[in-house]
């Protein structure tokens, strides 16, 4: 447990200030040794791909190492109606712990764990409090006045947000962090934690990037937060959350198809932790031609899911028994298989357009960070966190069989 919990709080870069730039939470790095599944850097098909390569390496040793993540997502904006100026949310292991809007006045543990984590250090939630309602909006509020003055940007919608944290081994003790920054969209800035200097991912963030590579203090205080107050706050989270966070949810698999001439999708939803894998094979062997990975998601239960689409164009009906659909938990020996079977493909080919449901993001400019949650009535789900357009899944639950629905919607204000 920390001795310290203020002093550490306060280290996680939000309160402090220096020579007119408020402490970021200090851009971040998505250095190479780092997951933080940001962005468009380079692309989400490369993105996509490493993972699955990472994925692949994971299942391959005999003796797996489980590896732990905190992230910590904040976002500030500026000249959006209806929207919260400041918001933050606290994730470990994919899970969502802590939420707080500075509009609002919520402070909002998400776990049970954590409400005991409150009552046992009161200062646990001063903090939040402190930093949500206080120094987390003034802060990002200067932040992003600062940018539109270096930008020549005058009035108009602006979001600026940031991701940071780290990732544990709890077989090898390594520790690998990372933080970066993001405005109006598009990666703006990060924090390479080998060399201890900062990387402007855009041109109009060199002036930033030569600012804080010559403030020693800043470097300094972000390499410990990176490599030594995150680990010790998401160990920390790892004990009290313990039976929740390293628990093993296996999902229900189903295979869906839009249409007949549609690619199959191989669709697992209600797994957790989000250390998955899944692929088609044929004849016992695993394939990559006319395969489409998807990423995996977060459902608003806290579990995840993922799919996998199969083109089928070019098989005949008589060779589709040799395929099959695998899905892989990181931990659990047993997979889950499911053939390739015309008769179990779920589908809302040929149901009626009432049946018909719309999709929209809550949040439709956050997508470069903060998760979005898609709304169909009184039900959520989640989907993307680009600026693309996001595709979404609902199960119907008045059909019999469930019918999953797939959408796809681009961001806009509503």
């Amino acid at each position: 447990m920390l001795t310290n919990l203020t002093n550490f709080l306060s280290d996680l870069g939000w309160p402090m200030s220096f020579q007119g730039w408020p402490r970021p939470n200090q851009a971040t790095a998505q250095n190479r040794h780092c997951s933080s599944q940001l962005g468009p850097l380079p692309t989400r098909l490369y993105q996509i791909k490493m993972k699955t390569l990472f994925l692949l390496l994971l299942f391959c040793h005999v003796s797996s190492a489980v590896k732990h993540s905190l992230k910590i997502f904040r976002t500030g904006s500026s000249g959006v109606p209806n929207l919260s100026e400041f918001v933050g949310s606290l994730e470990v292991d994919g899970s969502l712990v802590g939420y707080c809007d500075s509009n609002k006045n919520i402070v909002e543990p998400k776990q049970d764990w954590v409400k005991k984590i409150i009552e046992d250090d009161p200062q646990h939630f001063q903090w939040y409090t402190q930093e949500c309602f206080q120094s987390g909006p003034n802060i990002f509020k200067v932040w992003i006045n600062n940018l539109k003055q270096h930008l020549n940007q005058s009035g108009g919608v602006h979001i600026l947000q940031d991701i940071s944290g780290c990732e544990w081994d709890d077989e090898t003790g390594e520790v690998n962090g990372f933080n970066q920054f993001g405005y109006d969209g598009e990666d703006f800035i990060s924090f390479d934690l080998q060399t201890l200097t900062w990387i402007a991912l855009k041109p109009q963030a060199v002036t930033t990037k030569l600012k804080w590579d010559s403030e020693e203090a800043r470097i300094k205080v972000k390499e410990i937060d990176l490599t030594k107050i995150f680990p010790g706050l998401l160990k920390k989270y790892l004990v009290f959350g313990n039976s929740s966070l390293q628990r093993k949810d296996l999902p229900s698999v189903s295979l869906l198809q839009k249409t007949p001439s549609s690619p199959v999708s191989c669709h697992a939803t209600g797994f957790y932790p989000d250390s998955a894998l899944m692929f088609w094979r044929k004849d016992g062997e695993e394939i990559h031609e006319d395969v489409d990975h998807g990423e995996i998601l977060p459902n608003h239960d806290g579990s995840f899911q993922m799919s996998v689409d199969l083109n089928l164009s070019s098989v005949t009906p008589e060779d589709w028994r040799r395929y099959d659909c695998v899905f892989q938990l990181s931990g659990v020996k047993n997979n889950i298989v499911i053939k390739l079977d015309k008769a179990v493909i779920r589908t809302n080919w040929g149901k009626p357009e009432s049946n018909v449901v719309s999709c929209r993001a809550t949040f439709p400019t956050m997508l470069w960070l903060m998760k979005v949650r898609c709304c169909c009535g009184d039900n959520e789900f989640s989907c993307g966190r680009h600026f693309e357009p996001c595709f979404c899944s609902l199960t119907n639950p008045f059909s019999s069989p469930p019918v999953v629905f797939t959408y796809q919607f681009l961001h806009r204000l509503n």
